[in-house]
């Protein structure tokens, strides 16, 4: 979750507005902190990207409540579509934070009974939300990054769905995002930029399951 910093500055009996731009919470607690101590600002509010209001006391307390469990996530998803076999590689990439510490983990699955790429890309992103599930990740924000405009474009509601298939992940992924109250953004990205995820779906097609986690600096 991003939080921005509202305050206002006094210089002589004009007081002045300003606003931050978004930052992580840690980040933002520092700020408000120097800020309180040299009294450079009066009036510290934080809004987070649901609109919710904090204090700095407040924002510490929930800091100290949820450092310990699983923050900041950031998941790339790809998918490989055969057409011969239609069978489906699923590949997954989640970054995400604990503690003090930052993990990642790469995940792979063969699917079979694909009809379409944009089939197979689906079905990347709902395996993405299996992992997230598995972590018990609930009420966080996460971000999906992946190279597929249909489906990024489709699950943000830019583009309209009308083939009966992918209406049916839709769905799913939908209900299952409700169910665990994830706060979803989409970023579309490059092929390029998608290269690990498009990797591991690829070794998926060719029947080799690939699970790690590890830290990360």
């Amino acid at each position: 979750m991003k939080y921005k910093l509202e305050y206002k500055y006094r210089v002589k009996k004009e007081e002045v507005y300003f606003t931050s731009d978004w930052m992580d919470q840690s980040t933002a607690i520092i700020i408000g902190e120097d800020m309180e101590r040299s009294k450079k600002g009066l009036d510290l509010s934080f809004y987070d990207e649901n609109g919710t209001e904090w204090s700095l006391k407040e924002l510490i307390k929930l800091y100290a409540e949820v450092e310990e469990e699983p923050h900041d996530f950031i998941v790339y998803f790809d998918g490989g579509y055969r057409k011969e076999t239609n069978t489906a590689g699923l590949g997954v990439i989640l970054y995400f934070s604990q503690g003090k510490k930052k993990y990642r983990i790469r995940a792979n699955e063969l699917f079979h009974e694909m009809e379409t790429n944009n089939e197979a890309e689906y079905a990347a992103f709902y395996h993405a939300l299996n992992l997230l599930e598995e972590l018990d990740v609930k009420g966080a924000t996460c971000e999906f990054k992946g190279d597929s405009q249909v489906v990024l474009n489709q699950l943000s509601g830019e583009w309209p769905c009308y083939e009966e298939s992918l209406n049916k992940w839709l769905d799913r992924i939908e209900q299952k995002l409700t169910e665990m109250k994830i706060n979803a953004k989409y970023t579309p990205i490059g092929r390029n930029e998608n290269k690990e995820a498009d990797k591991l779906a690829t070794q998926a097609l060719e029947e080799k399951r690939i699970y790690s986690k590890m830290q990360i600096i």
